[in-house]
């Protein structure tokens, strides 16, 4: 994976292609498990060796059109710095800012899947403790609950970033999800199961029957376990998750390497 690539001292072009690939996968992943909307959603990632610019695809791009040279790279101020194409505007004013602000913001994957989205159309849009994987994603989600009409000024960005913090999932309140961290395999990863907790809960409501939330004393038991959780061959869950649907896209869509 990326960072591994970079810890193992691989020149920073290579790195910078690699970092190209995997975007482009991560693109791919999310048009096969529906969690794309028509042409708008955005998941960037921070130029390797840089802090002042992001990768972006070209406006207009289906994601399943998302190849790695297609990319564009976005500067914190706006302006584009290499590629073509347009910059889109909620884009840059919602992730330019978090790249610049969360120090773990090196991929910030921001999208409207159904579930989790309806989740945000709640009044209470609180992923709820009624089992483990709703456990597992809560403990690193954040919540915006003033949702103020379409980010197309950075000082939204700059609001958001000031929730997240630390975590890694932010729930958007009547709008959707975005996932914050340092590679593309987590981000994926966890807006995956963000939208399985979401999906889990929503049918869950929909019997009508009564939640089983967890104790606290469950939930924080559980909370511990995950934070201490074993990789499997020196990587964590969420590489192995990726390099599996990259797998996957070899076989079916290898031309998103290109």
């Amino acid at each position: 994976m990326l960072q591994e690539t970079i810890d193992k001292g691989v020149d920073l072009e290579t790195a910078r292609w690699q970092a190209r690939v995997d975007l482009a996968a991560a693109h791919r992943m999310c048009v096969m498990h529906g969690f794309n909307e028509g042409i708008f959603n955005h998941l960037t990632f921070r130029v390797p060796g840089t802090n002042d610019r992001y990768y972006q695809i070209p406006f207009g791009l289906y994601w399943s059109e998302v190849t790695a040279s297609c990319f564009m790279e976005v500067g914190y101020d706006g302006k584009l710095l290499a590629g073509e194409g347009e910059i889109e505007r909620s884009c840059y004013c919602i992730h330019a800012p978090i790249h610049r602000l969360a120090q773990h913001g090196g991929a910030v994957f921001h999208t409207h899947m159904p579930y989790a989205s309806a989740l945000t159309r709640l009044k209470d849009q609180r992923i709820l403790p009624i089992g483990q994987t709703e456990i597992a994603i809560g403990m690193h989600t954040a919540y915006d609950d003033s949702y103020g009409g379409p980010a197309f000024d950075p000082k939204e960005g700059e609001r958001l970033a000031g929730i997240i913090g630390e975590k890694k999932i932010l729930m958007m309140a009547s709008h959707g999800v975005a996932t914050i961290t340092p590679t593309i395999s987590e981000a994926f990863d966890l807006l995956y199961y963000t939208e399985r907790a979401a999906q889990q809960q929503i049918l869950a409501m929909q019997t009508g029957r009564e939640l089983n939330i967890l104790p606290q004393h469950v939930i924080d038991d559980a909370i511990k376990e995950f934070k201490t959780a074993p990789g499997y061959g020196n990587k964590k869950p969420h590489v192995w998750h990726f390099e599996a649907m990259k797998r996957i896209l070899d076989k079916k869509e290898p031309d998103y390497k290109n």
